[in-house]
C-alpha cells in the first residue's frame, strides 16, 4: 500500500520528468499482483481511484487507489525443483521367430495396355472467288475449328509451290482468271477517266 510520502515522491518523479515504477500488490483488481507498471498521473481529487499506471506489456492506463499499489518490489519465487527423473527401465526383449516366406505360386497379373487413341482427321479446304480472293476451312474430326478465314493470294501462291503440280496447276489457273479479271476492270476505269478528262478539257 502507498503511503502519503510515497504519493509525494512518485508526484515528485513525475514533476521531473520520470515514470515511477510501482507494483501491484494482491488488492489490485484485474492485474496479477507481483507486476509492476509506470505511473503516468495522478487524477483529482485524491480520492478512490486517482492514480494513473499503465502495466508492464499493456498499451492502456489504468486508475488504481493507494491501496493495490507498492514502492516495495516483490521477492520473487524460487523455481520449484524438478523431480529427479525415473530411471529408464530396460526395454522389453522380444523374441522374433523366423518363418519362411511362403513361396509365389501366383503369376503376375500383366499390367492392361492402355488404347492408342488415334489423332483425329484434319480437312483443309481452300476456297477462291472469281475476284481472287482466298479462304480457308479447317475441319477436325467433326468439328469445324476455322471457318471462312481470309488468306492473303500471296500466300496461296508460296503455299502452291510445296503441293504437287496438279493442285499448283489449278491454283495457278484460277490466279490467273483473277489477274485478268482485275486488268479488265482497270483497262474499263482507265477508259472512263480518259473520256472523263477529255469532257473536262472540253468545258476549259
Amino acid at each position: 500500500m502507498l503511503s502519503d510520502n510515497d504519493i509525494t515522491q512518485l508526484r515528485d518523479a513525475l514533476k521531473a520528468g520520470k515514470a515511477p515504477t510501482v507494483w501491484f500488490t494482491g488488492r489490485a483488481v484485474g492485474v496479477d499482483a507481483g507486476k509492476s507498471g509506470k505511473v503516468v498521473s495522478f487524477a483529482s481529487p485524491e480520492e478512490g481511484d486517482f492514480i494513473e499506471v499503465k502495466p508492464t506489456g499493456s498499451q492502456d492506463t489504468l486508475s488504481f487507489a493507494k491501496a493495490e499499489l507498492t514502492l516495495n518490489r516483490p521477492k520473487q519465487r524460487p523455481a520449484a525443483k524438478k523431480p529427479p527423473a525415473a530411471a529408464a527401465e530396460p526395454a522389453p526383449v522380444v523374441e522374433e521367430i523366423y518363418q519362411p516366406a511362403p513361396a509365389v505360386t501366383e503369376k503376375k497379373k500383366a499390367a492392361p495396355r492402355r488404347r492408342t487413341v488415334p489423332p483425329a482427321e484434319v480437312t483443309v479446304t481452300l476456297h477462291s472467288t472469281p475476284r481472287g480472293d482466298w479462304t480457308v476451312d479447317v475441319v477436325v474430326g467433326k468439328k469445324r475449328s476455322v471457318r471462312s478465314m481470309p488468306i492473303p493470294a500471296a500466300a496461296i501462291a508460296r503455299i502452291s509451290k510445296e503441293l504437287p503440280d496438279q493442285v499448283e496447276t489449278a491454283i495457278s489457273a484460277v490466279m490467273a482468271a483473277a489477274r485478268q479479271q482485275h486488268e479488265e476492270r482497270i483497262a474499263l476505269l482507265q477508259a472512263e477517266l480518259d473520256a472523263a478528262r477529255r469532257a473536262l478539257n472540253e468545258l476549259a
